[in-house]
């Protein structure tokens, strides 16, 4: 029997040295490079998972972080199903970033489905317990501003990467999940229901009364 294929397009935005790439290829290629690598202009990979009858084909599209190249951003965003906007967790002004960086995707694509995710958690583990909760609560603040989910990762550490697309996958098909939200500060947080409950409210439609 011939299977169902679907394409998911998520785009990676983001400022330079975030780990867009280095998420990218851990989550494709299972591996991680220490050695920095400046991404010129858009990097794209593909991923195929199965599930029951259907074949979903993640295409991945990385935008380099450098202001050089935001003219490419449309190429990026255009179509996305998901947009994953990443921060390094050890360096907030990569977070300060992430409010203009959504509001020119949200210019190219109002309808993807937006993910704040925060990168290099295991230098985050290094900050100080006031670092850590100043940076959480900021990133709760942002990820409730753009209706998103929350997730802290690493790549080097292999931390939350499978589940940023398990979530992608729920997100795009409106599907139950399983995965259990981590919200301790300090921990590698993993919100993602809170983006459901929103999206239920913003939903519903006040019914006309009839007398």
């Amino acid at each position: 029997m011939d299977k169902n294929t679907v394409t998911l397009k998520v785009g990676l935005v983001g400022d330079a040295q975030v780990g867009k790439t280095s998420l990218m290829v851990k989550y494709v290629e299972n591996c991680f490079d220490e050695v920095y690598t400046q991404t010129l202009g858009v990097n794209y990979m593909e991923r195929s998972i199965n599930i029951k009858s259907t074949e979903i084909t993640f295409s991945i599209w990385d935008l380099g972080g450098e202001a050089e190249f935001t003219n490419m951003l449309p190429l990026v965003a255009s179509d996305a199903v998901a947009v994953l906007f990443m921060f390094d967790l050890s360096r907030k002004s990569t977070l300060s970033s992430i409010k203009d960086w959504y509001r020119q995707t949200r210019g190219f694509n109002r309808t993807a489905i937006p993910f704040l995710v925060g990168t290099k958690y295991d230098l985050f583990v290094d900050l100080s317990d006031a670092e850590q909760e100043e940076i959480t609560r900021h990133a709760q603040k942002f990820a409730r501003a753009m209706n998103a989910p929350l997730i802290f990762c690493s790549t080097s550490a292999s931390i939350n990467i499978q589940k940023i697309f398990k979530i992608v996958i729920s997100k795009a098909f409106d599907l139950r999940l399983r995965i259990p939200e981590i919200e301790n500060v300090g921990e590698p947080i993993l919100i993602y229901h809170e983006h459901d409950r929103e999206r239920e409210r913003t939903s519903r439609r006040p019914t006309a009364s009839h007398s």
